[in-house]
């Protein structure tokens, strides 16, 4: 099985209320993927409670091989949510590992 972890900092809101509602589309969005994408053996996104940390946005995925992993980066799905999430990110960070 591999995990893959990415974290999302986001950019360009003029309100806070403005981020937080582009974090809880987001969340939902990447949620819904998990009835989308038969690889996926498991989905979470996650918005940030600590204000102090530099990331915004985790999302957590389970897949059962690299090319699974693959397969689920270039879904239709997947690249919807990610045109959506690409105006607004400032930063990301990813570590894929087999466990």
């Amino acid at each position: 099985m591999i995990k893959h972890i990415v974290l999302f900092k986001l950019k360009g809101f003029e309100t806070t209320e403005e981020k937080v509602e582009k974090l809880h589309e987001l969340k939902i969005s990447f949620d819904e993927l998990s009835g989308k994408i038969p690889v996926i053996r498991s989905i979470r996104a996650g918005i940030n409670c600590n204000p102090a940390e530099a990331f915004d946005l985790a999302l957590e995925v389970e897949v059962e091989t690299m090319e699974d992993l693959e397969t689920y980066a270039k879904h239709p799905a997947h690249q919807a949510v990610v045109k959506v999430l690409t105006p607004h990110k400032e930063d990301r960070s990813c570590v894929d590992y087999v466990f």
